[in-house]
């Protein structure tokens, strides 16, 4: 049996599936980007991207962890 993702990750699927592209390509956009700051980075996602503010909110937070940021 496999674990159920908690947290950010928990909308991954639902992310991928909606926005047409894999996380870690997301992820990629996040780290590339010139912005640093979590809700820069939201709402860039949001602006730019159509992204909604949940979806965005979980792709900065996790990446962002990741980074140590």
């Amino acid at each position: 049996m496999t674990d159920t993702p908690k947290g950010p990750e928990s909308y991954f699927p639902s992310i991928e599936k909606k926005y047409g592209r894999p996380i870690e390509e997301w992820k990629a956009l996040i780290r590339t980007s010139d912005l640093n700051k979590h809700m820069e980075l939201v709402n860039w996602l949001k602006a730019d991207h159509g992204m909604g503010h949940g979806h965005a909110n979980a792709l900065v937070a996790h990446t962002l962890k990741e980074s140590g940021t």
